[in-house]
């Protein structure tokens, strides 16, 4: 066989090593590393069984016990005897529950927190409609027909899990690993009702038909690929939601001024 010309016989081939019997248990390893880096594996996400992962790898269990050994030594997984290995608590808490409680009691910790997610959820729309793959469209397409059957269900709870799966599934699009990360400990927080009830939102709202075309439009533009729309219908989302708890929390303070003027009139 004649070498083409110009060509290089270790322009390629020098990029490439054997994978020797003592390397396998890295290459397990970095596979692994390589999905929480990424954000496909998360905290608390349960593995495989040893048989199963050994299977999918395509190495021998004692091969695999040598990679967790390390991966648990890293910090990166948790053996749990008689539960299995799970990925380790690795983002910890966005705050402690003293702060926690703190921003529960202080009203301004409510707009910081939705003055950061803005800003973090148009950049999320934006590179989401920029990087979207196939996979990620059909699971957002999919989130906006849940979020539609459940509004027209009138059922709040199923409404509430695919609001939250919509803008992790947007996030998760993003492909950007630290955004995916750091996202996902504010959301939790959603999840937990810390910083706002879902339920006082859509009561401004009134019907939630809103939120519900605001979230369609959302996908929509992620899945078309429009990401200047994305991050406006992102914008326009949060803005939405601040609008309305300024008016919740203007009328709420209406109504105990108007109750303290009516225990006094009661008493004169």
């Amino acid at each position: 066989m004649t070498q083409e010309s110009g060509s290089d016989p270790m322009s390629t081939t020098a990029l490439f090593e054997p994978i020797g019997h003592e390397s396998v248990a890295d290459a397990a390893v970095a596979q692994v590393e390589d999905l929480i880096a990424s954000g496909i594996l998360r905290q608390g996400c349960k593995l495989p069984s040893e048989r199963e992962l050994a299977d999918m790898l395509g190495i021998s269990r004692p091969k695999l016990r040598e990679a967790l050994k390390v991966l648990e030594d890293r910090g990166l997984v948790t053996t749990k005897h008689g539960e299995g290995t799970f990925v380790s608590a690795l983002t910890g808490q966005a705050m402690l529950p003293a702060l926690l409680a703190l921003y529960g009691r202080h009203e301004p910790a409510f707009f910081d927190y939705l003055e950061y997610r803005r800003e973090q959820e148009c950049f999320a729309a934006r590179l989401a409609a920029e990087r979207a793959t196939t996979a990620d469209k059909t699971r957002i397409e999919e989130i906006l027909t849940n979020i539609e059957q459940a509004w027209k269900a009138q059922d709040d709870d199923a409404e509430m899990r695919a609001d939250h799966a919509l803008h992790a599934a947007i996030v998760d699009a993003s492909q950007n690993a630290t955004l995916i990360h750091m996202m996902a400990s504010i959301y939790e927080l959603t999840k937990q009702g810390v910083f706002y009830n879902r339920a006082f939102l859509k009561s401004i709202d009134g019907s939630g038909k809103t939120l519900l075309d605001q979230h369609m439009a959302l996908g929509g533009a992620v899945i078309e690929g429009d990401g200047s729309a994305a991050a406006e219908a992102a914008g326009k989302h949060i803005d939405f939601v601040e609008k309305s708890f300024r008016t919740g929390i203007e009328r709420q303070r209406r109504e105990v001024l108007a109750e303290k003027r009516r225990l006094l009139s009661e008493e004169t």
